[in-house]
């Protein structure tokens, strides 16, 4: 009777035990759980962050697109007004230099004309991002992937310049003009494109300052001794069953052993503050998952890099 009892007393104990050893469970259980919904919160506004930086980026770059044109625009009308006040002076003269007026009419009707291009260029340039947002639903729709690696790569520049004052690139389209329209979310495409082609500016413009301050840790080469030109190409072609969109820098490279873990959430080669490390991995989400086709990165380090778009043509 007494060892029952004993045995009866160690399982009271035991139980107790078991229900600390259960609320400690729950209560870290909690902790993670907190954790958890704390990280997917925070992953969920950097990567709100990093979409509302490609969007800045978009804009600057649009602003700059567009504000060209006005300045065509408001510049020739300038010069109209000047024309057309020397006209009505001349016209009121007696006997009117019929030769004169005919100079001021020419400089007049040419003047109209470069207000009206640039006009119209504005107004292309704002209906094509009209279109654009209009796909911001994530619909898939036909699409000139030639004419959308224009216009994003000359949304990117401005952008960068924007920044970058005293920057130049010799920038290069090779585009495939057999390329039939395919199927894709033209602002999720053009985001990857801006991202791409910002990096490849970014490693051309870091690969200048290297040079001239003499920190440029790889071997010279024929191209550094020569004169550095900084170059991104951007070249799209029709392959049997994809189509390919690439992204060729001169710039600083890639290193070898980054390589690997370039597509990875939150993994940035940039200074803090010039980089979320989001980029590159909703890039690669929105190629892969959201179309089903792939991104791939070659580079040497000292030599540059190349992005590779693999998009189905069917």
């Amino acid at each position: 009777t007494y060892t029952r009892f004993l045995d009866l007393q160690k399982a009271e104990q035991l139980t107790e035990q078991t229900k600390l050893d259960l609320i400690q469970i729950q209560t870290e259980k909690k902790r993670a759980e907190d954790a958890l919904k704390e990280l997917k919160s925070t992953q969920a506004q950097l990567i709100q962050s990093e979409k509302l930086a490609s969007l800045g980026e978009l804009t600057a770059g649009i602003a700059h697109e567009i504000q060209n044109p006005l300045n065509f625009v408001n510049n020739f009308s300038g010069f109209s007004i000047g024309i057309a006040n020397d006209l009505v002076e001349e016209l009121s003269k007696k006997p009117i230099d019929e030769e004169y007026v005919g100079e001021l009419l020419k400089d007049l009707t040419g003047n109209q004309e470069k207000i009206n291009f640039h006009g119209k260029r504005a107004s292309s340039i704002v209906s094509g991002m009209i279109e654009h947002s209009n796909a911001a639903t994530g619909v898939k729709a036909a699409t000139d992937i030639n004419k959308l690696c224009e216009e994003y790569a000359r949304v990117a520049l401005n952008s960068f310049q924007t920044k970058n004052k005293s920057f130049q690139v010799a920038m290069i389209n090779h585009f495939d003009e057999s390329l039939t329209k395919i199927e894709i979310v033209p602002q999720d495409i053009g985001r990857v494109l801006v991202n791409l082609i910002n990096n490849a500016l970014y490693a051309v413009n870091e690969r200048s300052k290297q040079i001239r301050s003499g920190n440029f840790e790889s071997s010279p080469n024929v191209e550094q001794i020569g004169g550095y030109k900084p170059t991104v190409t951007v070249q799209t072609s029709h392959k049997t069953s994809h189509i390919e969109i690439r992204v060729k820098d001169n710039g600083t490279g890639i290193p070898e052993k980054v390589k690997e873990k370039i597509f990875q959430p939150f993994f940035t080669t940039k200074p803090t503050g010039q980089g979320t490390g989001l980029g590159l991995s909703l890039a690669y989400d929105i190629i892969t998952k959201g179309h089903g086709g792939s991104l791939k990165v070659e580079s040497s380090e000292g030599v540059g890099s190349e992005f590779i778009i693999i998009l189905p043509a069917l």
